[in-house]
């Protein structure tokens, strides 16, 4: 899956006074696009040197995250907040067709997705959601902070907890297609809403979109998800009765019971969805 980076780690805490070297890698953001270089297989961010190059002052970068890579090394990561700018040899390009893409190394995959969650938080906390005065970065955490001493509202990174849920009926699995964006076979998803449970989270987005009662619901997975801001949680399920699909055509436009020989997989390996279609298929424990 999307995290699964080893022998590499993603060290996400916060960091204080961070200096960027000249091979630091350097994410900009625009309209669900990220600046990169793609060639065949291969993705590659700009570095400190190229932004530099490109009039991009070293101390408008904001300290995102590293990845410690093999021999002791790593590579820092560092957000460039303004999209007014252009990097010779890179290109604004839509995410979701990287992430869709076996590249040559999943941890910039990784870290692109992680990326663009800190951007966006970064860009929605600009203003004190309380008082509306301008916010500053916090010196001790990663944190915005209201600049106004009376108000004081600090606001931390946002994570969404959303579901995903592998309905089991005998020796089929309940796959569904979107009715909007994504294309290839999904499983059941949504989000946990105010004083909800996951566990009836899962019960209320399989009855909302298919009409069907679930019962033996169980954990398998996480998995963080940036380009939704989501920790997704994975579970699996068991038809309570009735089998009959009553689909939500407004969310959805398929549903169906499918056995594990005509499972047709997601084209990459990068979601938590994948696997747990990939164990049913497999006739692994769910």
């Amino acid at each position: 899956m999307i995290q699964d980076i080893f022998p590499y780690k993603l060290n996400n805490q916060f960091v204080q006074n961070v200096l960027p070297s000249e091979n630091d890698k350097v994410m900009i953001f625009d309209q669900g696009k990220v600046m990169v270089h793609l060639e065949a297989k291969s993705v590659t961010f700009p570095t400190v040197k190229n932004a530099s190059d490109s009039g991009i002052a070293s101390d408008r970068l904001i300290y995102l995250f590293s990845i410690s890579l093999e021999e002791g090394n790593k590579e820092s990561y560092f957000l460039y907040q303004k999209t007014d700018v252009q990097i010779s040899g890179f290109d604004f390009t839509d995410l979701r067709p990287i992430r869709d893409t076996e590249i040559d190394f999943m941890y910039k995959v990784m870290a692109m997705m992680t990326a663009k969650h800190l951007f966006d938080w970064y860009r929605d906390t600009k203003f004190c959601g309380r008082c509306g005065c301008k916010t500053v970065h916090s010196k001790t955490e990663r944190a915005m902070v209201c600049s106004d001493e009376n108000c004081g509202y600090t606001m931390y990174p946002r994570i969404m907890p959303a579901v995903i849920v592998g309905v089991i009926n005998g020796d089929q699995i309940l796959l569904t297609k979107y009715r909007k964006g994504y294309a290839n076979n999904a499983l059941i998803a949504g989000f946990t809403e105010i004083g909800e449970t996951l566990e009836e989270t899962v019960a209320r987005e399989v009855m909302e979109e298919t009409g069907l009662k679930v019962k033996n619901i169980r954990y398998y997975k996480s998995q963080p998800w940036g380009l939704a801001n989501d920790i997704l949680t994975g579970f699996y399920c068991d038809v309570d009765g009735d089998t009959k699909i009553r689909m939500d055509k407004n969310e959805l436009k398929e549903a169906a019971f499918v056995k594990r020989e005509d499972i047709i997989l997601q084209p990459t390996k990068v979601s938590l969805t994948n696997e747990m279609m990939m164990r049913f298929k497999n006739g692994e424990e769910c």
